[in-house]
């Protein structure tokens, strides 16, 4: 290889750059990896004009679920969609196979929502007092399924 350029991706490229690298990350782990089937689906509710409530963005692989994002809006919220969501890709999940489920997140709230869901904490970063955003943290989450 005699020359490699690196740059930043612009923001008409972020998202189909994102996926190829994803994808052939997902290709070159095949190789040398047992794998499971990696799948991704979104879940999105909408109301009756079809404007978007909320949503939930997921993957599986090794027979986890992963949910990257979750979403619902304000107008909405704590009306039983979030957990509805949650709960759909959780079937979705089992019916692929998955045995569990994970996900992160930096904000309490969401941590006691996913908590009331049966989610445990496996992990935390943690930001010392010292540092940028003081003691702010990041929480890793599990759930058998």
């Amino acid at each position: 290889m005699s020359y490699v350029e690196i740059s930043f991706a612009d923001e008409a490229e972020k998202a189909s750059t994102s996926r190829a690298i994803e994808d052939r990350l997902l290709q070159s782990l095949a190789k040398g990896n047992k794998q499971a089937n990696n799948d991704e689906f979104i879940l999105k509710a909408t109301d009756e004009n079809g404007h978007l409530l909320g949503g939930l963005r997921a993957s599986t692989s090794y027979h986890w679920l992963l949910i990257k994002t979750l979403w619902v809006d304000d107008a909405v919220r704590g009306g039983g969609l979030g957990s509805r969501l949650v709960e759909l890709a959780e079937l979705e999940a089992r019916r692929l196979g998955c045995h569990g489920a994970w996900l992160d997140t930096s904000n309490e709230t969401a941590r006691k929502f996913y908590q009331g869901l049966g989610y445990q904490d496996f992990g935390v970063l943690g930001n010392r007092p010292d540092q940028a955003l003081p003691d702010h943290r990041r929480w890793f989450m599990k759930k058998d399924l």
